[in-house]
C-alpha cells in the first residue's frame, strides 16, 4: 500500500510553523525570523519514503488584512484549508485561543483530519501542557493534540509518525528528486529577504520585496542580480545605509547562505528600487507572485 497526501500547515504568526516545517522536511525551505509575517508565500516541501510521499505546505501566519498583499496571503491560507488531506494546526504555549478564532470555528466544521501541534513545549511545564491540550480538545474534539518543540527537536519524530499514520492511500504526485515545487530563484529571493528582516527595524522589512532580475550559471559560478523593492525614497536610503554599508552587509550574509543552499560559488549583486504602493497594486503583486 502506498500512502500520499498534502499536509498543510496553518496557524498564527510567530508560533513556529516554518521552523516545524523545516524540521519535518529535513531541510531549510522556509525562512525564519522572530518577526511576524516572515512567511508570505505558500511553500511546499516533499518527503519521499519507500511507501509514502508526504507533501508539506507552509503558509503565511493568519493576519487581519490591511493591504492587498495581506488579502492574497490569506487566500493562500484559505486554499490550504480547502485542499489539505491533513491539516497541521500549529499553536504555542503562550498564544490565546481566541486569536483569529473564526479560523478555529471553520476548522471545527470540516471533515479533514486535523493534528494540533502545541509548539515551544520546552518553555512550559507538564501541567500547563496538559491543560492546553485539554483546552484544544474542547475546541477541536476530533483533532489529535500533540506538544512539540521544533527548535529543540522534541517530539517532532512522533509528530511525523502520527502524520504518516493519518496519510491516505494515494499516488506519487511528484518525482523522487525534487525537494520542493519552487525554483531556485524563489529561494534565493527569500534568503535575501530573510537578511532584510534580520538587519532592519520597524517598517522597513515589511516595505521590501525581493525580485531576482537575473540568474546566470556558469561552470564555476552563479551570477545573480536581485532588486530590493521599497515603498519610498527615504526607505531606499535606509536599506542602502551610509556609504552602502548596510546593503553590503545584507548582501554578504545572503551570498554566504545562497552558496550553502546552491552548493556553488555565487556573485550576488543587489540594487534598491522604489516601487510605490506595491502592497496594494494588483499588477505589481501579480508580478511578484502573489496573484
Amino acid at each position: 500500500m502506498f500512502k500520499s497526501g498534502f499536509i498543510n500547515i496553518i496557524g498564527n504568526p510567530n508560533v513556529g510553523k516554518s521552523t516545524l516545517m523545516n524540521e519535518l522536511v529535513g531541510e531549510k525551505l522556509s525562512i525564519i525570523t522572530s518577526k511576524a509575517q516572515t512567511t508570505r508565500h505558500r511553500i511546499m516541501g516533499i518527503v519521499n519514503g519507500e511507501n509514502y510521499q508526504m507533501i508539506f505546505s507552509d503558509t503565511p501566519g493568519i493576519v487581519k488584512p490591511v493591504y492587498r498583499l495581506h488579502e492574497n496571503m490569506m487566500r493562500f491560507v484559505r486554499t490550504a484549508i480547502s485542499d489539505a488531506d491533513i491539516i497541521l494546526y500549529v499553536t504555542d504555549t503562550v498564544e490565546t485561543r481566541d486569536k483569529h478564532e473564526h479560523y478555529i470555528t471553520r476548522l471545527s466544521k470540516i471533515k479533514t483530519p486535523i493534528v494540533v501541534a502545541i509548539n515551544k513545549s520546552d518553555l512550559s511545564d507538564p501541567a500547563k501542557l496538559e491543560q492546553l491540550a485539554g483546552e484544544w480538545k474542547e475546541l477541536l474534539p476530533e483533532a489529535e493534540i500533540m506538544h512539540v518543540s521544533a527548535l529543540r527537536k522534541q517530539n517532532t519524530a512522533k509528530l511525523f509518525d502520527k502524520l504518516l499514520e493519518k496519510l491516505p492511500e494515494g499516488p506519487v504526485y511528484y518525482p523522487d528528486d525534487p525537494l520542493t515545487d519552487r525554483p531556485e530563484r524563489f529561494f534565493v529571493s527569500e534568503i535575501v529577504r530573510e537578511k532584510i528582516l534580520l538587519n532592519y527595524q520597524k517598517e522597513i522589512p515589511y516595505s521590501c520585496e525581493v525580485v531576482i532580475d537575473s540568474f546566470k550559471e556558469s561552470e564555476d559560478m552563479i551570477r545573480i542580480n536581485a532588486i530590493i523593492n521599497v515603498l519610498r525614497e527615504s526607505q531606499k536610503g535606509i536599506v542602502i545605509g551610509h556609504k552602502g554599508e548596510m546593503l553590503k552587509k545584507t548582501g554578504t550574509q545572503a551570498r554566504m547562505d545562497i552558496e550553502r543552499f546552491l552548493g556553488k560559488k555565487v556573485f550576488l549583486g543587489l540594487k534598491v528600487k522604489v516601487e510605490p504602493e506595491w502592497r496594494n497594486n494588483d499588477r505589481t503583486l501579480k508580478r511578484f507572485g502573489y496573484i
